[in-house]
């Protein structure tokens, strides 16, 4: 399978809602079977990191997994690093890997094209990836789901507490993950810094910021970003898997409401009871400063 994602996507916009989109659209087992290339110029102008975000989650729509054809941000990423060939080696490599692209002649078994502008932050309301909506919608309504869907929207519903037809914006969260290998690389804590600087978290949410590794927590720490969740409110923890399932005591109460931005929201996953929102580290990020799920777009628009 190949997806397509072109054109520009909007201030506020993701990889991770690239992502939830894609799933959104085709379903939690829409690529069931599948290996999926993911291609388009908005994959394209995607950093490194960005597209290993994206790359994560194909297993979550039930695909056997995802790749991005690598190019120069493929190469500059790997270049230098400790594991990567040297010299002579490493133009030899590159000479390999640039051959490691899709001929224009392929033929793929199926074939999905989307729009980077119709793509808005998302943010999942029920019990698997593929139940998200955008920001600013509403949860859907029974009778757009045939029989066979209806017991499980209504099962899902009613283990999140939600109502059909709901707007999913301003609702009322109690926790905020930040983590797991889907969402706390350096990019994704730079990103969620920049934006708390000079703020706080809303009172009555606790905000954990956990790295994807050790070495992710050393250079985090190395660039002060620590110091900048310190003072908004956050806790940052000790890298690992944490509250992305319950691991430790990094578990959410029951009945508590968690936006987090790890890749997985089925029932229990992030403590027994949990009730698990997905979005990106940006709009997670916006909820643990206001305390609801809100658009990070209302921030950049009033800059």
């Amino acid at each position: 399978m190949r997806i397509n994602v072109e054109g520009t996507l909007g201030a506020g916009v993701s990889a991770k809602d690239i992502i939830l989109y894609i799933i959104a659209q085709i379903s939690a087992s829409g690529a069931t079977g599948y290996f999926v290339e993911y291609a388009g110029s908005a994959i394209r102008n995607l950093s490194m990191e960005a597209r290993m975000t994206i790359c994560n989650m194909s297993i979550e729509m039930g695909a056997r997994g995802g790749l991005i054809a690598p190019d120069d941000i493929t190469f500059d990423y790997l270049k230098g690093r400790e594991f990567a060939p040297k010299g002579d080696e490493w133009a030899s490599k590159l000479q390999e890997w640039q051959q490691l692209f899709t001929e224009p002649n392929a033929k793929f078994d199926h074939e999905l094209h989307l729009r980077a502008e119709d793509i808005q932050p998302m943010v999942t309301y029920g019990t698997n990836p593929g139940m998200g909506i955008p920001i600013t919608g509403n949860i859907p309504s029974e009778f757009t789901f045939d029989e066979k869907e209806r017991l499980s929207f209504r099962k899902a519903l009613d283990y999140m507490g939600l109502e059909q037809g709901a707007a999913i914006q301003g609702q009322k969260i109690d926790y905020v993950f930040i983590g797991s290998c889907t969402n706390s690389r350096i990019e994704d804590l730079r990103q969620v810094a920049a934006f708390v600087t000079g703020k706080q978290k809303a009172k009555d949410v606790e905000v954990w910021i956990v790295p994807g590794s050790k070495q992710v927590e050393e250079q985090a720490r190395a660039e002060g970003l620590h110091t900048i969740f310190e003072q908004a409110g956050f806790q940052l923890r000790q890298p690992g898997c944490s509250a992305c399932l319950g691991m430790n005591e990094d578990k959410i109460p029951a009945g508590k409401y968690c936006v987090s931005t790890s890749n997985r929201n089925f029932e229990g996953r992030q403590g027994q009871g949990a009730r698990t929102l997905l979005a990106s580290p940006l709009t997670a990020a916006a909820a643990a400063v206001t305390g609801v799920i809100t658009d990070i777009r209302t921030f950049i628009n009033s800059n």
